[in-house]
């Protein structure tokens, strides 16, 4: 449930970063917020089932840096490419 919020929050900020970075294409800071929690939350679910550490991290619930890392990562790389 941690990497979840993680990859949530790390979209979020992946999706405003993408905004600013991209000023043609965003869509305020509201709706770059969403897509980027939507994406943040894909790109760390899709990252979990191609890496098996991260996955196993994350469905046993034990949280070391490199899980809370990868899902930051995760988390904000899909959140900027929403």
């Amino acid at each position: 449930m941690l990497a979840l919020i993680i990859q949530l929050i790390s979209g979020a900020v992946g999706g405003n970063v993408a905004g600013s970075l991209m000023k043609k294409s965003s869509l305020g800071t509201l709706w770059n917020s969403v897509a980027g929690i939507l994406g943040g939350g894909l790109g760390g679910q899709v990252l979990g089932m191609i890496s098996p550490a991260l996955g196993a991290a994350a469905s046993s619930g034990s949280m070391d840096l490199s899980s809370i890392l990868g899902s930051i990562a995760g988390g904000g790389v899909g959140g900027g490419n929403d």
